[in-house]
């Protein structure tokens, strides 16, 4: 059902990761061969998810590994990007074009406690910046799952879930983050370690499950349930930290905090701004009086005082299309009435949509839109 409903968007999708992958010098052809690499791996973690791989690719009439490199898209990104292109990027690019493959840092996140929330319920709510031409790719995707529950994830057309929630109370958010050791080992792709996480009844689930995990990237998600419980998960080659919020709210960008992972950062590009990010949105949270409300949260995520680098980041033409990172799309989630606010563009110039688990006419559809 993804691949046919989507169809055109997945071939956004692989028309986004061509020419970027081109950028870091690597063409497609090489991309699936490295996506065909992580299958066994992913099925290894969570049949059911090869298995909707392997929908995907069959619906939308795509390569299976073409499918699979989009899901590893993370993993394949050298932990240079998006740093100086390849020297050999427009020649790759252009390769990829005569081959018919069309031409064509990220995010801020806060976890609220129920405590401090005026719901009364957990929030958490996330900017999720990336490449602007994938705005045209999100997809909105529903998952009934074996065991009767259900989720809701707002991802990129032909990947399995990003940012999302389930009819447990338990919502992810995602940063990238980036380490010295990133591809010295293979590992479970993110975004198929966040559909396995959106199965999870809570938080102490979702750290017992990735702390049994090999991984060949970096990421955080930042995690939350109905309960109150909020956490940071770290992760890399090296293993799994978990961060846990001593304020209000547990705030995260695109940096490790855990000391011992920060002794393995990469080298952050300026133009990601993860560092300012991070005092800025600690800045506004540690001066919030009173409970935090989602309208409260609207207005963080449409900050922009810092100009191109800000919480709320609009694409910097100085910049090449391919680093150029803006903000795609903004999500707010109140666990606790299981619904999902999404901005589906740079959210200081578009509104929130209200959207619930479970749509009343099609709960028992897999793709929502």
């Amino acid at each position: 059902m993804h691949g046919r409903a989507a169809r055109v968007r997945i071939e956004r999708s692989v028309a986004t990761y061509a020419r970027l992958f081109a950028y870091c010098g690597i063409d497609w052809a090489a991309a699936q061969r490295l996506g065909a690499g992580y299958r066994e791996l992913i099925g290894a973690f969570d049949a059911e998810s090869l298995e909707e791989i392997e929908g995907i690719a069959e619906g939308s009439g795509r390569n299976l590994n073409e499918i699979l490199a989009l899901n590893a898209r993370t993993e394949i990104l050298p932990p240079s990007y998006p740093g100086s292109p390849s020297a050999d990027w427009r020649r790759i690019a252009a390769a990829n074009v005569a081959g018919g493959v069309p031409d064509w840092g990220e995010c801020t996140a806060v976890a609220v406690q129920p405590a401090h929330s005026s719901t009364g319920s957990t929030l958490l709510a996330q900017n999720w910046d990336w490449l602007g031409a994938q705005r045209a790719a999100l997809v909105l995707v529903r998952y009934a799952e074996t065991d009767g529950s259900h989720c809701i994830t707002l991802t990129e057309a032909g990947m399995l879930a990003k940012i999302g929630l389930n009819s447990h109370g338990y919502g992810v958010c995602l940063n990238i983050l980036r380490s010295t050791d990133d591809g010295s080992r293979p590992g479970v792709p993110v975004h198929v370690l966040l559909r396995g996480l959106l199965k999870c009844a809570d938080v102490e689930a979702a750290v017992r499950l990735a702390q049994g995990l090999q991984f060949g990237g970096s990421s955080n998600v930042l995690c939350a349930d109905a309960r109150g419980a909020t956490a940071a998960l770290e992760f890399s080659p090296r293993g799994l930290e978990v961060v846990r919020g001593s304020t209000a709210a547990l705030c995260h960008t695109n940096h490790f905090l855990a000391p011992q992972a920060a002794l393995h950062q990469a080298s952050l590009a300026p133009s990601l701004s993860t560092v300012p990010r991070l005092e800025r949105i600690l800045e506004l949270t540690g001066a919030h009086a009173g409970r935090f409300s989602p309208e409260d949260l609207q207005r963080m995520l449409r900050d922009e005082t810092d100009g191109y680098l800000s919480i709320c980041r609009r694409a910097d033409p100085a910049l090449a299309p391919e680093a150029c990172v803006e903000t795609v799309a903004s999500v707010i989630m109140d666990l606790g009435a299981r619904v999902m606010q999404v901005a589906p563009d740079v959210p200081s110039r578009t509104e929130y949509v209200s959207v619930p688990l479970r749509a009343q006419r099609e709960a028992g559809r897999a793709l929502a839109a």
